[in-house]
């Protein structure tokens, strides 16, 4: 099977080969941008162009179509071009995944970044695709093990969700991706690395992510040097990617790290085209490229299995409401915030429950289960109003038998947040009853409980 798929990858590339390609020549450098004549007709939005300077080539997209002149945005410095330089036109290609991606580490345009030979699969996939027809779509599925106690009950994830990771720098986001991709139910997991420092690849590999978790997944990644150009196909690639698996009826992990990166790129690529970056620094078009991404995740139709796609945000300074935190909890279903206060007393992931929720609730839980988190969530709020004046000394015990509950049951709802789970999520909600019922007055009233949708 193996070699059969190398061998129809290998059919496909040589069909690709093509020697022939329209000349056009370079009529003017500025702004970091390259302008070509001799193409008209022929170049088309999207499309790749090779401008032929003295050194190595230099390839870069096309952006704009003014008349006989195209716009080309470089993936390089255009140091060493010259006027009249040649400038060879290839059609915008996308990526052509195989089961034979399954733990490598490849870059936005399907080459490997791990030093071993592979080869593309028989049909090339666009990066932009539609979503799946949303008439069509199934609901949500199943609750999923993320292997985190805390997120199995206060915050589930189930098959089909699209979650966002809220966290400044250095919170504990990229080892809780790590985490979720080790441990969450999912039969192959994608990872975006968008705009990650070039250092960070091999330790997320080698340390984060392991050699076990490696053997289900498929990382795509661009480093922060490379042109933005690359920085935003990234996303593109890992999404096309993860339609391949769901396609084939596979359950489908999709890890994106970051959104703001991705959003980064676009803007630079955008202001290059010559859109006015009037949303706060970003363009108007940064909305609708990040909903059309995250569109494409989600449960599929028909036989196409699922995308369960979490993306992560950088949040500068815990500020919520900049633009592209604000575009994605309006696109997602649920958020998890981690807190940088959280992280600097030593709990890991450093999640705030209370800032924190997750779409698939009340649905994704049974009657009894809702009880309980409903309660431990009162219990949570209880301790965070009254926190200053607890740590302060000013509250005496028995003043007030809610607050009494809460400052006893604090400590382990906290460590709660931070077990690791190996059985089920069943399991996690036994653990958290056990707490509840731990502290007088702190546990719900019991209910008739329907069967849970995950073991």
């Amino acid at each position: 099977m193996n070699k059969q798929l190398h061998f129809e990858g290998l059919i496909a590339q040589i069909k690709d080969l093509n020697p022939i390609h329209a000349i056009g020549r370079v009529t003017r450098v500025e702004g970091g941008v390259i302008h070509v004549s001799g193409l008209a007709g022929k170049a088309r939005i999207g499309d790749i162009i090779v401008v032929h300077r003295k050194g190595e080539p230099l390839s870069g997209e096309v952006l704009q179509l003014e008349g006989d002149i195209l716009v080309l945005l470089p993936d390089q410095a255009p140091d060493g071009v010259a006027l009249k330089d040649r400038a060879a036109l290839l059609e915008a290609r996308g990526i052509a995944p195989n089961d034979a991606w399954i733990g490598r580490v490849i870059d936005p345009f399907g080459k490997p970044l791990d030093g071993k030979p592979l080869l593309r699969g028989p049909i090339a996939k666009p990066l932009r695709r539609a979503p799946p027809d949303p008439a069509m779509r199934r609901a949500m599925g199943d609750r999923l093990n993320t292997g985190m106690a805390g997120m199995n009950t206060m915050l589930p994830i189930v098959e089909g969700q699209r979650i966002g990771l809220f966290a400044g720098s250095g919170v504990g986001k990229s080892s809780l991706l790590g985490h979720l991709a080790q441990n969450m139910t999912a039969d192959i997991v994608v990872i975006a690395m968008i705009g990650e420092r070039g250092r960070e690849l091999r330790h997320f590999i080698e340390n984060v992510l392991g050699s076990e978790g490696l053997k289900r997944a498929v990382v795509v990644c661009a480093t922060s040097d490379q042109s933005p150009l690359i920085r935003r196909r990234c996303a593109w690639a890992a999404m096309s990617v993860a339609e391949h698996f769901r396609d084939q009826g596979r359950s489908v992990l999709l890890l994106a790290d970051s959104v703001t990166r991705f959003a980064e790129a676009h803007r630079e690529v955008a202001v290059a085209a010559g859109e006015a970056p009037v949303l706060r620094g970003y363009p108007p078009s940064t909305a609708h490229m990040i909903m059309s991404l995250c569109e494409r995740a989600g449960p599929g139709q028909g036989i196409q299995g699922d995308i369960t796609g979490v993306f992560s945000v950088l949040v500068a300074g815990s500020d919520m409401e900049e633009p592209i935190a604000d575009i994605l909890r309006g696109v997602l279903d649920g958020h998890i915030v981690l807190d940088r206060a959280i992280a600097e007393r030593g709990r890991y992931p450093a999640i705030d429950v209370l800032r924190s929720i997750s779409r698939s609730l009340p649905d994704a839980a049974t009657e009894a289960e809702n009880a309980l988190l409903s309660r431990a969530r009162h219990l949570l709020a209880v301790y965070d109003r009254n926190a200053m004046m607890i740590r302060a000394g000013l509250y005496s015990a028995g003043s007030d038998s809610e607050i009494d509950s809460a400052v006893q049951i604090w400590p382990e709802l906290d460590a709660f947040m931070a077990k690791v789970e190996t059985q089920s999520v069943k399991n996690s909600f036994t653990q958290l009853e056990l707490i509840l019922r731990r502290v007088r007055g702190a546990s719900p009233p019991a209910a008739h409980a329907r069967p849970s949708s995950a073991a």
